[in-house]
Formats: structure tokens, sequence, C-alpha cells
């Protein structure tokens, strides 16, 4: 029976692992889409963070979990050569690397939205209909204006362009969507946090006269960070769509079996 119950804990683990990597591709397609009103000349290698910051910030969380489930609990107790430690090492710098950039790409997209003037000619999106104009529905998810949508979309008589960008939306979209950049941005930044802490929950165990006093800095700081990420997946979840907010939540299951490994590995005494 308990070995049946460590299968299924393992089955379910991996399952969300799965799920996550399937979230790269969902994210592709919503920033593929968004980039072809956006980038309408064509994307540049220096436009790539920007077109496409939720994809690689998402691939490379991803390959840091898997690091971090390989650390905690596969490679666990096991010896690892000199190569392969420098290995994981590289990959993990590698990955804080996009990261860090992808943090990056959501300022610059918070700053972009504050560029966003209110335009005085247009007054009834419907009279613009031409096959060149676009409505924001979401942070990153645009949609052609028709005869036949134009009114599904807004019926105020006063818009907002995105800078540069042939694509429209009134003001209570345009704060709805200029919040949502703000939640990418605090969440981002806390899940950095996160892995820091993370990082010295596993370093610092080796070092015994630092142990006891970190454990207690980290769970208290834990419940902090934790609690920032739960209130953006909740916000998401009311005020995003769904792919966004099933995101946050799968993130959050996984690292909660992150932090059951890094538990497990607490319990051995630590080196002196």
């Amino acid at each position: 029976m308990v070995a049946d119950q460590g299968r299924l804990y393992q089955l379910f683990k991996y399952a969300v692992y799965a799920l996550l990597t399937a979230n790269i591709f969902f994210f592709f397609a919503e920033e593929w889409a968004a980039a072809a009103h956006r980038f309408t000349e064509g994307i540049r290698a220096p436009d790539l963070i920007e077109a496409f910051a939720a994809t690689i910030d998402t691939a490379a969380w991803v390959i840091l979990l898997l690091i971090f489930e390989l650390e905690t609990s596969v490679l666990n107790g096991r010896d690892v050569s000199a190569r392969a430690r420098w290995g994981l090492n590289a990959l993990r710098t590698f990955c804080y690397v996009f990261i860090i950039y992808a943090f990056y790409g959501y300022l610059i997209k918070m700053l972009f939205l504050g560029q966003t003037d209110v335009i005085e000619d247009i007054t009834d999106i419907c009279a613009i209909v031409d096959g060149t104009w676009a409505y924001a529905i979401d942070l990153d998810e645009y949609e052609t204006l028709t005869a036949a949508n134009c009114t599904d979309f807004s019926l105020a008589n006063s818009f907002l362009q995105l800078p540069g960008l042939s694509v429209l939306v009134d003001k209570a979209g345009f704060i709805e969507i200029f919040r949502l950049s703000w939640v990418d941005l605090i969440n981002s930044g806390t899940w950095l946090f996160v892995v820091l802490v993370l990082e010295m929950d596993v370093r610092v165990h080796q070092e015994n006269s630092l142990f006891s006093v970190f454990q207690r800095v980290s769970s208290f700081s834990k419940w902090i960070l934790y609690g920032i990420l739960l209130l953006a997946a909740i916000y998401w979840g009311f005020k995003g769509d769904f792919v966004d907010f099933w995101d946050a939540f799968l993130w959050i299951v996984a690292f909660v079996f992150i932090e059951l490994n890094v538990f497990n590995l607490q319990q051995e005494p630590p080196t002196i």
C-alpha cells in the first residue's frame, strides 16, 4: 500500500511537470499571434524577449525546476561526478540568465503600455473596420476588427491606441491590461526571490553553524513569497485568461513538490 502511494505521488508530480512543459507551447501560440500585430515588419533578435517573454520565461523555469528535482530528489544521496556537477551548474546559470532576461521583458512590456495615449479622432470602432485595426482583448491577445465583431468588444466612444500599433482598447480594458502587466512583473520578481531562498536552503544545509538560523528565516520569507504568488494566481483567475491562471496554479503545485524534497533533505543531519 505504501509503495502504491509512493508511485501515485511520483506519477502526479511528474504529470504536473509535464503539464508545465506543455504550457511553453500554449504561451508561444498566444505570443506568436500577438506578435503578428505588434511586430508588423518582422521580429528582430533584440525584440525576441519582448515578443516572447512568457515563452522564454516558462521554458527556463521548466529546466530550472527539473534541476531542482534532480538535486533534491533523484540525485540526493548519490555520488555525482565533478563533470556532471559542473554541467548542472552551467545549465542552472544559463536558466537564471534567461529568467532575469524575461523579468526585464515584463518590465519593458509594462513600460511599453505606459506610453499608450488616447486617440482623439476615433469615437466608433465600427467606423474604422478596414482589416488593419485590432482590439486588445488581453495583455497578449489582439483580434482584428470586423463588421461582424466590432460591437462585441466595446460600445465606448473614446479609445486608446497602443504605441506604434494599429491596436485599440477602451479605457476600462486598458486599465485591466495594465494591471495584468504589473501582476506579470510582480509574479516574475517574486519567483526570483523564491528560487534564491531555495538555493540557499540547499546550500546552507551543508553549513551546520548557519542551518538552524537560516531555516527559520527561510520559512518566514516563504509564507510571504508564496502568499504573493497565490494572490497573483487568484487575480489571473478573475481578470486574466485561463492559461495564465492554470500556469500560475501549476507552478505553485510544482514548487510544493520541491519544498517537500527540500524538507526531506533537511531532515538529514547537516554536515559539520
